[in-house]
């Protein structure tokens, strides 16, 4: 419902709180070049007051146990501008840190400052050089640029339909204040499955991956790793985020084992099942269709001995071949 442009891969969408996932590869890129650990205090970094003591970890993962939002008016209803300092968006934490996860927005805006070193002082110089631009996703931003979604919202009662002005966000975005498009978190969703030697090795997004606070029961359906949801569905377990702002709806995830992602994107306030939608199309994909075959590596050095011994081998006329692999197999 754009004039004279009909949505495709190309319009960007408000996506929420996935942008929490940026925020967290960005911390992680700075923990793997040395400029911080997961271990250190808030207050190494800001001047933080009572939640000074918890960890780069704990708000990561959401066990800071600070509060789901921030003090005074609901910040979905009023300007992010109304609350410039730290001091505006704390409010007295809930729950002993590191004890339980307890999602809090306000965790990521603080994130968002204490993951700045000051070569690195603007939030969006910092995510378009470290990870926007080496994945090519140059249509994610923190601002919206034509052609993009505007947010709707529908009476309840009377089938009015609304339009939903965009709000800014606290703590310059970090919580919750990104736009991308379908065919940039197509982009990100490879990097999320494979990860890009340019942004995070596989292996930090395998920590990522990590459940950070124990999931509950045998028959949990969903935990937080280090800035990437978790979801069990159907016999699966996928990583990704959901987002939501006035207006908008999204929702990313990946299944590492089938090599699938999804991606759902609404400008809707409420209604469509976006998580649901995206967790049923990696479904749909992995039961329907075959798997693309991994990319094909050469192998590493081997001891020229070795290759020596490969190819068919007789003893009398029973032939034997000999093949080696890095796996010893």
């Amino acid at each position: 419902m754009l004039d004279g442009h009909e949505p495709d891969g190309d319009t960007q969408y408000r996506i929420g709180s996935l942008t929490k996932t940026f925020i967290a590869v960005l911390v992680m890129r700075l923990r793997d070049e040395g400029y911080l650990d997961l271990a250190d205090p808030l207050g190494k970094y800001l001047d933080a007051g009572e939640v000074a003591g918890a960890t780069i970890a704990q708000l990561l993962s959401h066990t800071a146990g600070l509060a789901s939002e921030t003090p005074g008016p609901w910040w979905e209803r009023s300007p992010g501008e109304l609350r410039p300092g730290l001091a505006d968006i704390l409010s007295p934490a809930p729950h002993p840190a590191g004890r339980l996860f307890h999602y809090s927005n306000p965790g990521y805006g603080l994130l968002g400052r204490a993951g700045r070193p000051a070569a690195r002082a603007r939030l969006e110089e910092a995510l378009r050089q470290e990870i926007l631009d080496p994945l090519g996703m140059a249509r994610t931003t923190l601002a919206p640029q034509e052609p993009y979604a505007r947010g709707f919202a529908v009476h309840p009662w009377a089938g009015r339909h609304a339009a939903r002005a965009g709000r800014s966000c606290r703590a310059d975005g970090a919580g919750g204040g990104a736009l991308s498009t379908a065919e940039d978190l197509c982009r990100f969703a490879v990097f999320l499955l494979d990860g890009d030697d340019r942004v995070l090795p596989a292996a930090t997004l395998a920590e990522m991956r990590a459940p950070a606070s124990p999931p509950g029961d045998e028959a949990w359906a969903g935990g937080y790793g280090l800035g990437l949801q978790l979801f069990r569905y159907d016999g699966r377990v996928l990583y990704g985020h959901s987002g939501s702002m006035p207006g908008f709806l999204a929702t990313l995830c990946v299944s590492v084992a089938d090599g699938v992602g999804a991606i759902t994107l609404a400008n809707a306030t409420s209604g469509p099942d976006i998580g649901g939608i995206a967790l049923d199309l990696v479904r749909i994909v992995t039961d329907n269709e075959p798997r693309l075959p991994d990319r094909w590596q050469p192998l590493p050095e081997v001891d020229e001995a070795l290759l020596a011994l490969t190819g068919p081998w007789y003893w009398d006329r029973a032939p034997t071949c000999c093949a080696w692999s890095p796996t010893g197999a």
